[in-house]
């Protein structure tokens, strides 16, 4: 189904468009749907490879010249009707509220983080401080690098005062191959930054659906570097995990290990060091970084609406739109509860947009099983803006 909302000429907010994959009316759709907004940025998800690269080129031919487009690869999509999947999201950010540029991030199995630093901080130069306006960042990586956790720890080093959310490119369920696109260019092994200035009100919203269990297990083996665990308790991984959780070994899936998350407590806080999958040897692979002598705590699914829905309901003023990067192991967890028309019923209802990601990031970490958005909202007075935390 194809979705494009018109665009008042001069629109306040954000604007979220979506069109089926792969038919001939996806570029007049998204054309439609995103040239009332005069765009300043356009972010694009669910397209792969050349298709996302076809789009970029006919985009950046009708919208206006010094638009920034970037985009990545999904896991699925969060369009105006809320969860869909198979197709193509194009969320404009007008230009009278929004000024951005990008910056490719290239080689992440390197790591080559001095060369990071460097280009983030002549970036952030192009953008002079003004109290009138908010200063934030938006990290869309490859979510197969297995590089996130070292990628954020050199945004919050190299760009302190601003913040930064962002999400792992996906590939449905495939954990195949990315695609990540800036700058009229599509790579994978790649992190790409936009630095983006809104006199907007901004306020960031984060949701885990989880709580800490009795139940705690020591990693007794591992291998950091691939994110593997290699053994529980001195035990095979999948197998203590599988114990652990109380299921057997063959029924460990997706959708189980989103319903049972191993939990690192990191201060007074616990979050999800998310399982992707079982190794040949009995272990786990993680999405997240993992060390040996870890300890680890089984978590337990809760309401995964209510809580989100209190969250929202909580932001000062209702949002012109929530930019969304949310796991699919939350998605997966909705799906097997029944949940997925209630929640999309609430991201409709709030103006939800974005994608599903292989991991999200928030407040310097690299995170899993979470909702990490930004809503945007129209200022108090003429000098507000500000991040909030939510």
């Amino acid at each position: 189904m194809n979705t494009a909302p018109a665009a008042k000429e001069g629109a306040s907010g954000p604007v979220a468009v979506q069109a089926d994959r792969g038919g001939t009316e996806v570029i007049p759709t998204l054309l439609d749907g995103l040239r009332g907004s005069n765009p300043a940025l356009v972010l694009l998800f669910g397209a792969q490879g050349d298709e996302l690269a076809a789009l970029d080129a006919a985009l950046a031919s009708e919208l206006p010249t010094g638009c920034v487009i970037a985009g990545c690869s999904s896991a699925g999509e969060i369009g105006p009707h809320g969860y869909a999947s198979g197709s193509v999201v194009a969320i404009g950010f007008p230009m009278r509220h929004f000024r951005a540029r990008s910056l490719i991030l290239p080689n992440l199995s390197a790591l080559p983080v001095s060369d990071w630093m460097a280009a983030l901080r002549r970036l952030q130069q192009d953008f002079a401080p003004d109290p009138a306006r908010s200063l934030f960042g938006l990290l869309l990586v490859d979510g197969l690098s297995g590089q996130e956790d070292a990628l954020v720890a050199t945004l919050d080093a190299a760009l302190p005062s601003v913040p930064v959310l962002g999400g792992s490119a996906g590939d449905g369920l495939n954990f195949r191959c990315t695609s990540l696109l800036a700058l009229s260019r599509v790579q994978s092994n790649v992190a790409v930054f936009i630095l983006v200035e809104t006199d907007l009100a901004v306020s960031e919203v984060t949701f885990a659906h989880f709580s800490p269990t009795p139940t705690r297990a020591v990693v007794t083996a591992a291998i950091p570097d691939k994110r593997r665990i290699l053994e529980l308790n001195a035990e095979p991984a999948a197998e203590e995990y599988a114990r652990l959780a109380g299921l057997s070994a063959s029924e460990l899936t997706p959708t189980e290990f989103a319903r049972h998350p191993l939990l690192l407590r990191m201060g007074r806080r616990h979050h999800v060091r998310a399982i992707s999958a079982i190794t040949e040897d009995g272990g786990l692979s993680l999405m997240s970084a993992i060390d040996t002598g870890t300890v680890l705590t089984l978590g337990r699914a809760e309401d995964m609406t209510q809580g989100f829905s209190d969250a929202l309901d909580a932001l000062p003023r209702p949002p012109l739109m929530v930019l969304a990067f949310d796991c699919i192991l939350r998605r997966l967890a909705l799906e097997r509860a029944g949940l997925t028309h209630r929640m999309s019923d609430l991201y409709r209802r709030h103006r939800v947009a974005g994608f599903n990601t292989y991991g999200e990031q928030h407040s310097g970490m690299h995170v899993n099983q979470t909702f990490v958005g930004l809503a945007f909202m129209e200022p108090p007075a003429p000098s507000g803006g500000g991040v909030h935390a939510a």
